[in-house]
């Protein structure tokens, strides 16, 4: 085995007794053994087991660290930047359990930055410029967004903590209440919150009104918004050339076709006479018998009568 796959082991055996049994627990005795090696082999890669410890909490700090700020940059919304969040440190401590403990149940003070304080602090200060830009866009002020910061973050946190040993419900279950919680409560906030029942009165009323003349002064734009777009239609429309009316177009039409056509026959009872004068002057073809006198005066042919 080279060094470095010794070192790797050392870490991975350190990891699981430190979660078992914290640090002072754990003796350099117990992790040689189980790594099959003798104690200055441990002494040689950490120079004792409070080396080791603190190799260890720097790797689950910045594993859970890099996990929770990918997860606040990756959301392209406020909300869905909080469920990615409260999501990345349930899967954490999901699949990482002993790391987890490590963390939360006796980080040691002499681990600097590696101490579970430490972590939440850096969450939060990614939160608080988050906060900081949503409370200025809304007109709060932002001098307070430090102390939200760590306040939502202490939530999932100690939630975190709550179901490291239940878990149950879900985690994804238990992320949508996290969620609920925490963003409802920012959606209700209050500029000036304040214990005093007057006071809080005052304030909302206070905030009715501007809410009031905020919803009043976007009515007005959209209003003038749909006015200017109304014009800006019938601009175009006296703009555009006239086309001729369908009717005249098909007057029109028709007038040329009677103008392009030859000339042709009459209707059909003038074909009938022209027909009957041609037969007249064919050879061997009768012409129109003459009325035969009767004693009753001149009379027609009888029909099927030759005379």
């Amino acid at each position: 085995m080279t060094g470095k796959e010794r070192r790797e082991q050392l870490l991975g055996i350190g990891r699981t007794l430190f979660a078992e049994r914290g640090l002072d627990g754990t003796s350099v005795e117990e992790i040689a053994a189980a790594a099959g090696v003798s104690k200055p082999v441990v002494y040689e890669h950490f120079g004792g087991k409070e080396g080791l410890y603190a190799v260890v909490v720097d790797r689950e700090f910045e594993r859970l660290l890099g996990l929770v700020t990918d997860a606040l940059l990756a959301g392209t919304h406020y909300r869905q930047k909080l469920e990615k969040a409260a999501l990345a440190l349930l899967e954490y401590i999901e699949e990482s359990s002993d790391g987890f403990r490590i963390l939360v149940r006796d980080s040691h003070g002499g681990t600097g930055t590696g101490s579970f304080a430490s972590l939440l602090s850096e969450i939060a200060g990614h939160v608080e410029h988050l906060l900081a830009r949503e409370f200025d866009r809304h007109g709060y002020d932002d001098k307070h967004a430090p102390m939200y910061a760590q306040m939502l973050v202490g939530m999932v946190a100690l939630t975190g903590q709550w179901w490291l040993d239940v878990r149950k419900p879900g985690r994804e279950e238990v992320a949508a209440h996290v969620v609920n919680l925490a963003w409802n409560g920012l959606s209700g906030l209050e500029p000036k919150p304040t214990l005093d029942p007057k006071r809080r009165r005052k304030e909302r009323e206070r905030l009715r009104r501007v809410r009031e003349k905020e919803a009043a002064k976007q009515e007005k734009a959209e209003e003038k918004a749909a006015a200017k777009a109304e014009k800006a239609q019938r601009k175009a429309r006296r703009d555009e050339p006239a086309k001729p009316d369908q009717f005249e177009q098909l007057h029109e039409h028709d007038q040329f076709d009677e103008h392009d056509r030859p000339d042709e026959p009459g209707p059909a009872a003038g074909l009938g006479e022209a027909d009957e004068l041609d037969r007249a002057d064919e050879p061997g073809t009768p012409g129109p018998q003459p009325a035969e006198e009767t004693e009753h005066g001149l009379d027609t042919p009888a029909p099927g009568r030759s005379y």
